[in-house]
């Protein structure tokens, strides 16, 4: 019987145990620690050990240092030498042997003037810049043709003088280039530079970026200073009279061939009925009749406008028309926000490229404030799969309840038919009014079968063309 151990204390290198058949076997848990080792140690020397063993080890572990450096500064080096730079590396070491080899002097002084060059290329980028950079936009939303201006700030927080550079501004596709002058320490200096605003859209601006480069161009490292910022071109919009906007111009709302029991718009008398309120109970009809009589009413509503703009390239004749689509779209969702009236803007949907069936959809645009709905109107884009005017006109009339004035924007492709088409698709009491935003037709308006069409050619017919619109309704 064997005696037992303490508890806590481990077994001996080399103890044996007993087995059920009284033979002895070698404790596993006490094995030597090189068996099925497989790090790079055992797979230079295995389980030698000594000084050519540890010489080996110490070599290989040197060598896997100074790859790491090397890698790191060949990163480094291909990050800053340009593709002429890596030609004259290249080139140097060639006429420097052919011209010693050969006894050519003239291509010897090649290399040499090659390896001066590489020499100024090295001490161009020695050190880090002394200044900071910072850039600012004076306004982040514009209004598309209206003039940008980005502000480059340049701030020398040492005492030495530092020398001129250059930076760099992507702006949009483009970009342009700043001279960052001398400046003594603490010096200051600020550029402004104009942004080209020239398409609708969202135009990144910046990073900006210090150039360190040698004379030749062997040479260039940037330094990023300052993110990027968004400069928002807004689509440009026209004063459309608050009047015409709404084309319902009652104080409580406009009403309607429904009736109702409360309300404030007064229809006609009826008799009393079991569940009517008493408080509609008109007392000189009841007493003249002998009968109970109750007020009936025309239910009434604020007008609720929508503002639908097709987005399908075949409504549209020209580029130039859907620019104008978009700023009529823009007018007239302004107006209503800024008048407090209930306003939605939709745009079509988009079918994706490999989509079974057409995507029967609009997509709504934020009408919160004038300055998000300008946002919104400012990344959208024609596109071949977008829904045309009358499926839009369908999809809106479904979607959207309560309309009571419906925009149809779209350009000069839409015959009259079409536009009619489109319109019976909303109810019979909603006032439907097209927008045709057609350059080379002359600006008009005309019924057209119980709608409205509108003729524009620039946006400042608009304005005059919606005080029309409103005065014939």
């Amino acid at each position: 019987m064997s005696t037992p151990r303490e508890p806590g204390r481990s077994s001996r290198r080399g103890a044996t145990r007993t087995s059920a058949t009284g033979t002895h076997r070698p404790d596993a848990v006490t094995t030597t620690g090189d068996v099925g080792l497989t790090n790079t140690r055992t797979r230079l020397v295995g389980t030698r050990t000594g000084f050519l063993a540890e010489a080996v080890v110490a070599s290989v572990r040197a060598g896997s240092v100074v790859g790491g450096v090397l890698r790191r500064a060949g990163s480094r080096l291909a990050g800053v030498v340009t593709p002429l730079g890596w030609v004259v590396l290249a080139l140097v070491p060639l006429c420097l042997l052919a011209g010693y080899r050969l006894g050519w002097i003239e291509l010897a002084a090649v290399g040499w003037a090659g390896v001066l060059l590489i020499v100024v290329a090295a001490i161009a980028l020695v050190g880090r810049p002394g200044y900071r950079m910072t850039l600012e936009l004076a306004h982040r939303r514009v209004v598309v043709g209206d003039t940008a201006a980005m502000i480059v700030r340049i701030e020398n927080p040492g005492r030495l003088r530092i020398l001129g550079s250059t930076a760099e501004i992507p702006v949009g596709e483009g970009l342009v280039e700043v001279v960052v002058p001398g400046l003594r320490g603490g010096g200051v200096h600020e550029r402004e530079t104009a942004v080209p605003t020239v398409h609708r859209g969202i135009v990144p601006v910046g990073p900006v970026r210090s150039v360190r480069a040698d004379p030749i161009g062997l040479v260039r490292r940037e330094l990023i200073w300052a993110d990027a910022i968004e400069l928002t071109v807004h689509p440009r919009t026209v004063a459309v009279p608050s009047t015409s906007t709404g084309l319902i111009r009652d104080l409580e709302g406009a009403a309607t061939r429904d009736l109702t029991d409360s309300d404030v718009s007064f229809h006609a008398l009826r008799e009393y009925q079991a569940g009517d309120d008493r408080r509609y109970i008109h007392w000189k009809s009841t007493a003249k009749t002998g009968t109970y009589m109750v007020r009936q009413f025309e239910q009434t509503r604020r007008s609720h406008l929508v503002v639908a703009l097709s987005l399908a390239l075949a409504d549209y004749a020209s580029p130039e028309e859907f620019e104008l689509a978009v700023s009529a779209a823009g007018s007239l969702g302004v107006r209503a926000i800024r008048d407090g009236r209930t306003v939605s803007v939709v745009v079509s949907e988009k079918t994706p490229e490999f989509a079974r069936r057409k995507v029967l959809a609009v997509r709504g645009l934020a009408t919160v404030r004038p300055a998000r709905l300008l946002d919104d109107l400012a990344v959208v884009q024609m596109a071949p799969t977008a829904l045309g005017v009358r499926d839009v006109a369908r999809v809106t009339a479904d979607r959207v309840a309560g309309i009571s004035v419906a925009f149809l924007i779209c350009g000069s492709v839409p015959a009259a038919s079409e536009l009619r088409a489109a319109s019976s698709g909303f109810p019979p009491d909603v006032e439907v009014v097209a927008v045709v935003c057609d350059p080379e037709a002359k600006p008009g308006l005309r019924r057209v079968a119980g709608l409205t069409v509108l003729t524009i050619g620039y946006l400042d017919d608009l304005r005059a063309a919606m005080a029309r619109a409103a005065a014939i309704a």
